[in-house]
């Protein structure tokens, strides 16, 4: 998912600490060959753990410390920097990971029940309130950032298709971040978090029109309508058929599992509900958030649905951990040299104008003062998952330059870095919500 080009390693240097780290597991295990996911995954949760805890310890957000040790263990940490020439993308990990393509899974699988679980504390009837605002704010925003950061792109002199796949990137706010920060905030329930979980869910939809009519465009040399109505079929679709049939038949089976007093049986049970829809909505070539999203609504629907989130989320804030390690780790702006000015006028527009956007659209909504700047410093400043995606469809099709695959995922990864501490922001700006004083950045 987040296939960010890296540094390749010396093969003689790398190769060197990578047999010995080797060895000293296999002689502590010997009994078990040795495995690179396993030792990978030692990696990520010992140093998480020990990082998470120090920026608890100094009232920082989480996020940010797991995004500080997956830049420890990749390739620009200060362990590595000085080790690791500049080259090809190598076939094996960043740092001392060895197996990229193990983590990027799990960071899937993370971002599935992050969205998930934030999804059973939204029942159907919350989800309608905010519709119609969502798909305004979504659209204004989405396409008022793409038209700035597009002028700003051909400004510098980037080609027309370099900057159509740059301004479509980073015209997406990352779900998976703004979903953690919210609940870390103990905003879920609130008004805001509906509101801005609507709006993402649209941009969601947006983002695979993106994909399919750039593709197009570079491939056929036009728009494909065709396809472009083919997806707002398809999620209107699945959407409708999610409030219809799923709810008639979703939530009492959950409810059957939950009285056979087996948590195993339920946990099993709300699982596959949360992959089954994800796996759905990526048949029907959509987003695997909003699938997964659309399952917790359904999981809401059912009178087990505070047991079921019990059960999902130590699971979940394992694999949500993995997620943003592995973006702190894919993180090389070594890739970029020759662009820093560029990078640095992009973050500065999509952040600006997004947030801007997002706070006309609010207020246009008539969603009050403090839910709108709340939620526009929310949805501003993060790009992510999918930013990374539509790049790589770029790629995939090879009408990028060299240059805009690793600039797309430095740029999500420095607005990640900035979102907490513009949340905060937007959180004194707004004078707090629902009565309340506004929350530290530990929170």
């Amino acid at each position: 998912m987040i296939g960010i080009a890296l540094q390749a390693p010396d093969p003689g240097i790398q190769g060197t600490i990578t047999r010995s780290f080797s060895a000293v597991i296999d002689q502590i295990t010997p009994e078990v060959p040795h495995a690179s996911f396993v030792t990978d995954l030692a990696v990520i949760m010992i140093i998480g753990a020990v990082v998470t805890l120090a920026f608890f310890k100094i009232r920082q957000p989480l996020i940010l410390g797991y995004l500080f040790a997956g830049m420890l263990i990749g390739p620009l940490s200060p362990l590595w920097s000085g080790l690791l020439p500049v080259g090809a993308p190598p076939d094996g990990g960043p740092g001392i990971l060895s197996d990229v393509s193990a983590l990027n899974l799990f960071a899937d699988i993370g971002i599935i029940l992050l969205l998930f679980v934030i999804g059973i504390e939204f029942p159907y009837a919350r989800i309608k309130s905010i519709g119609k605002t969502a798909i305004g704010i979504g659209t204004l925003g989405v396409f008022a950032t793409m038209g700035a950061t597009l002028l700003v792109a051909t400004s510098f002199g980037v080609g027309q298709t370099d900057a159509l796949f740059i301004a479509a990137a980073l015209s997406i706010s990352s779900t998976a971040i703004i979903a953690k920060l919210l609940e870390d905030a103990g905003l879920i329930r609130k008004n805001l978090s509906i509101l801005v979980l609507g709006v993402l869910i649209v941009e969601d939809i947006i983002a695979v029109m993106l994909i399919t009519s750039l593709q197009s465009v570079v491939l056929a040399g036009s728009i494909s309508v065709e396809a472009v109505a083919v997806v707002l079929v398809v999620a209107a679709g699945l959407i409708v058929g999610t409030f219809t049939i799923g709810k008639r038949v979703i939530p009492p089976l959950i409810d059957r599992m939950a009285a056979t007093e087996h948590r195993e049986i339920l946990l099993l049970g709300v699982l596959g509900v949360c992959f089954g829809y994800a796996l759905l909505a990526n048949i029907a070539g959509l987003s695997v958030a909003i699938g997964a999203f659309l399952a917790g609504v359904l999981v809401a629907e059912s009178r087990s649905s505070e047991v079921s989130k019990l059960l999902s989320s130590p699971i979940k804030d394992m694999f949500v951990a993995i997620f943003f390690v592995s973006v702190g780790a894919l993180m090389d702006v070594s890739q970029i040299q020759g662009h820093v000015i560029l990078a640095a006028a992009l973050i500065a527009t999509c952040v600006l104008v997004k947030l801007g956007a997002n706070l006309a659209g609010c207020m246009l909504g008539r969603r009050g003062r403090r839910t709108s700047v709340r939620a526009a410093f929310a949805l501003g400043p993060p790009r992510g998952e999918f930013s990374i995606v539509i790049a790589k469809s770029g790629v995939d099709i090879g009408a990028l330059s060299a240059f805009v695959f690793p600039l797309v995922g430095v740029v999500s990864v420095v607005t990640a870095f900035m979102s907490p501490f513009l949340f905060k922001a937007g959180d004194r700006l707004a004078g707090g919500a629902d009565g309340q004083a506004p929350r530290g950045p530990g929170a």
